[in-house]
């Protein structure tokens, strides 16, 4: 029996610059949230919500991002 085709959700990567100089490359995000009015701002809500998700589970507070910018680019 065939299966059925699953929804394919597309995923944009980002560089992401904390505060303390340090690096994170390749953090994805979903890309139905990126384009429109706000272009890629809401890469920065979606990487901050992972980051504390992150940082609950490692028991480190989260870094402040300085800089988010398309991997790649």
């Amino acid at each position: 029996m065939a299966r059925k085709p699953t929804a394919r959700s597309e995923f944009v990567m980002f560089d992401v610059v904390y505060e303390d100089g340090s690096q994170r490359s390749n953090r994805k995000v979903d890309a139905s949230l990126l384009g429109g009015l706000d272009g890629d701002e809401p890469a920065r809500t979606a990487i901050v919500e992972q980051d504390l998700v992150i940082s609950e589970k490692s028991g480190v507070p989260p870094l402040a991002i300085k800089s988010i910018k398309r991997s790649g680019k």
